[in-house]
């Protein structure tokens, strides 16, 4: 970007190559979005501009056949499409971005940047400021960009569809991977298990010159070889320990169990002081073993509804019953801001602990990695996924039944977000959660609700059903902007999505019982594992034959489990298959 010099070396561009990034400041000027997007094609502008003072004919050629170069003519319906993939209809393109709030603000920024179509497109964090739907459109968008682009992102399932290089910054230095983050992971561990092996045999190399040296430096017939020793081990280049930098490991502590249901909604409706529903005709059922995730653009309430199970909002109609007994935790970005930036985690969690030693709030604080001086470190001075595992420990205190995180991830990093999968895989409560991350809902969630057209219901399918439902929106609105308004045409499109919703709610059960043969198979996997390592163990053989025996049945009966749990595995997946 040229904005900071190279303390050495050189930086090489070429000439009138067109470097871009999302803009800092994000719009709010009094122009409509519609027209700040195509503003910043600048070249499109200057030529328009141009063309209607031009008055030479080479001139109005030349402009002409530029404007003809560079499509002039589709940048509005570009801009438009670009801007309806992020979030916004017809209606809100011809608003004014002063009307918005800076996270949509930031979207048309990025908007704006993706228009541009730059050489070489520079990304930070671009699914930061997005729900999953836009998440998901920037996805696919990205993953047919025809320039350059670079882009930092803990986002793993971007990283993993739009990218075919990872470079890794690391020791204060540069390593290039080929292929998208998985397999950097997994190239990026065999050469530490690689460099440790080396250096183990480096280590052992060393200690027997070493010898040699102590053994014949003094000696006349030895003292020449003994020096070639001394220069060999001058030369040799150690290999690099592996220190594997990841992120601390949290648990969130399992609460007493309740009976079912946790939750329920009859015929409810939610809003806010203006007297409106945001939603209404909730009709739904929370148990202990949920894992549900809200899909559902910004706007539609996702939010709202985690406020109404969290009791920041009374139902305006219908009925909320709750166990009584029920400890609700709930996670929203917004309350890092609540923090007191003078106060350390150690004075947070000591406050909501007023009757626990200081023991016992360093034991709750460590599960989170607030271990040692880290629990006495002043607020301000904690890193932003720092601050969200205070959020998580915090919310944790009474042990909840039921955790609602909204958007939990939007400052951790890759490490931490596969260590928040880890503890909610471990906790025994109920979760709802709202996230633009695909592969955190993929991964946690087992229940998806759909909530949009003011109201909230289940949605039969997993993530891939989704993207498919939007992107035939995205087509059937592009379709509907084109003019095709004809009457049959909408009723068959309507019969469409009826027909593949009946698809879905048919095969709903099928692909419930698939996720619990794969969870089955990856428990008995684990299983599988552990007790052959116990069975390596020459320990176990010098030890009581019977428990050698048991241990032989038992490993045994988790191989006929798991040859079971794979043929009714392959059984249901055929089954979905053919219909």
């Amino acid at each position: 970007m040229g904005e900071a010099a190279p303390d050495g070396g050189e930086i090489n561009l070429r000439k009138g190559m067109h470097v871009s990034t999302v803009a800092q400041e994000a719009p709010a000027g009094p122009e409509s979005l519609i027209d700040t997007v195509l503003a910043a094609d600048t070249e499109r502008t200057v030529l328009l501009e141009r063309a209607e003072t031009a008055t030479a004919p080479d001139e109005i050629a030349d402009i002409h056949n530029r404007l003809v170069d560079i499509d002039a003519q589709s940048a509005p319906s570009r801009a438009a499409r670009i801007l309806a993939g992020l979030g916004f209809d017809e209606a809100s393109q011809a608003s004014s971005c002063a009307s918005l709030s800076g996270g949509w603000r930031m979207r048309v920024a990025l908007a704006a940047t993706l228009f541009s179509r730059p050489d070489v497109l520079l990304l930070d964090e671009p699914t930061n400021h997005l729900d999953l739907e836009a998440a998901l459109w920037l996805e696919s968008h990205l993953a047919s960009w025809q320039g350059t682009l670079v882009v930092i992102s803990h986002d793993r399932t971007l990283l993993n569809s739009v990218v075919d290089e990872i470079i890794h910054l690391e020791g204060a230095k540069l390593t290039r991977y080929s292929g998208g983050y998985d397999r950097f992971e997994r190239t990026r561990r065999e050469k530490q298990e690689l460099d440790s092996k080396l250096r183990s045999k480096q280590l052992a190399e060393r200690r027997r010159i070493e010898g040699f040296i102590e053994r014949f430096r003094y000696k006349a017939t030895k003292a020449r070889q003994a020096q070639s020793r001394i220069k060999m081990l001058e030369r040799m280049e150690p290999i690099a320990t592996v220190i594997e930098d990841r992120t601390v490991a949290f648990h969130f502590p399992n609460p007493d169990p309740l009976s079912p249901p946790l939750i329920t909604l009859e015929e409810a409706a939610i809003g806010y002081e203006d007297g409106i529903p945001v939603l209404r005709g909730l009709d739904l059922r929370i148990d202990m073993d949920d894992r549900i995730g809200l899909l559902g653009a910004n706007g539609n309430g996702k939010s709202t509804l985690v406020k109404l199970i969290a009791d920041r909002l009374k139902p305006m109609a219908g009925k909320l019953r709750k166990s009584s007994k029920l400890k609700v935790g709930y996670f929203a970005q917004h309350q890092a801001d609540e923090l007191h930036i003078s106060e350390s985690a150690y004075q947070h969690a000591a406050r909501a602990m007023p009757m626990s030693t200081e023991s016992q709030v360093r034991a709750h604080l460590g599960r989170f990695g607030f271990s040692g001086d880290k629990a006495d470190t002043k607020t301000a001075n904690l890193s932003g996924g720092e601050k969200a595992r205070l959020l998580f420990a915090l919310m944790s205190l009474e042990k909840p039944h039921i955790m609602l995180l909204d958007e939990p991830t939007n400052h951790l990093d890759v490490d931490a977000r596969e260590a928040l999968v880890q503890a909610l895989s471990e906790y025994d409560g109920a979760v709802v959660l709202v996230s633009h991350d695909a592969h955190l809902i993929e991964l946690v969630c087992d229940r998806l609700w759909l909530v949009t057209d003011g109201t909230c219901a289940s949605f039969d399918g997993d993530l891939t059903d989704y993207r498919k439902r939007l992107a035939e929106d995205r087509r059937e609105r592009r379709r509907d902007s084109r003019g095709s308004s004809n009457e049959n045409s909408k009723r068959d499109r309507k019969a469409e999505r009826r027909a593949r919703a009946a698809e879905r709610a048919e095969t709903a059960e099928i692909r419930k019982e698939i996720r619990k043969q794969e969870e089955l198979m990856e428990t008995l996997h684990g299983m599988r594992a552990d007790l052959e390592s116990r069975l390596a163990d020459p320990e176990v053989y010098d030890g009581p034959t019977t428990r050698l025996m048991e241990l032989q049945v038992e490993l045994g009966d988790i191989k006929t489990r798991l040859v079971t749990a794979e043929e009714e595995w392959l059984a249901l997946s055929e089954t979905l298959e053919s219909n």
